[in-house]
């Protein structure tokens, strides 16, 4: 089975397209307003880019009636945004922050979470979430749709700041991801949660590729 998006019906009833490039991390992301009000919101467009400097990455499409999401905005005129990592434990959580509300109405309020007060970004972070990246916005990169839900703005941010609590760390060193457990986005109504890695080292990688690959400082 193939076809083109571009010209050709879906020979499916339920698109394929956000369900093979899976599972994608959650960009559950904390903002504020010029006014004060918080936002809170996941996107499961977003990925790291690099890391020296670490930089991120998240694309919003619009709504149907051509606004940008709140999140955008609020990034690109505080010049912040935060990332909170989406686990097992804060699915509800997760879930109702994605509801569309309006831009006056507190996210963390309604989703149930606590405020916790960043380092250097204006905005709150997810106080029960065990990891944050505090992000100053870098740029806005604005792609044209096929219909006005289709225009997307892809987001830049520039890592300032990293937050990990101190439970969730290993006697190795590492993060403990199976306690942790990290939600992630398949497609459809669908998610997925780590609880069970396995490790692969490169063939004759050695010296500052494994140092590299294995992220030691």
């Amino acid at each position: 089975m193939h076809y083109s998006p571009q010209t050709d019906a879906c020979p499916l009833p339920f698109s394929p397209f956000k369900s093979c490039t899976v599972p994608r991390p959650i960009g559950w992301l904390s903002t504020v307003s010029p006014g004060g009000v918080a936002n809170l919101a996941p996107y499961s467009q977003w990925q790291n880019l690099t890391f020296d400097p670490p930089m991120v990455m998240f694309a919003a499409n619009q709504y149907p009636d051509g606004r940008r999401k709140d999140t955008v905005v609020n990034a690109e005129e505080t010049g912040w945004f935060v990332w909170n990592m989406a686990t097992w434990a804060l699915r509800e959580a997760v879930n109702l922050s994605a509801m569309a509300l309006a831009a006056e109405e507190d996210e963390f309020e309604r989703a149930g979470v606590t405020k916790a007060p960043a380092v250097d970004a204006p905005g709150p972070m997810v106080a029960e979430s065990p990891c944050h990246f505090e992000c100053r916005y870098l740029s806005t990169h604005r792609l044209k749709g096929s219909s006005p839900v289709g225009w997307v703005d892809v987001v830049y941010g520039e890592v300032v700041r990293i937050h990990v609590d101190d439970s969730v760390i290993g006697a190795d060193g590492k993060l403990d991801i199976p306690r942790i457990q990290p939600i992630a986005r398949l497609g459809y109504y669908d998610y997925t949660v780590v609880r069970e890695v396995f490790e692969m080292r490169i063939p004759d990688a050695g010296g500052d590729a494994l140092a590299g690959l294995e992220g030691r400082s």
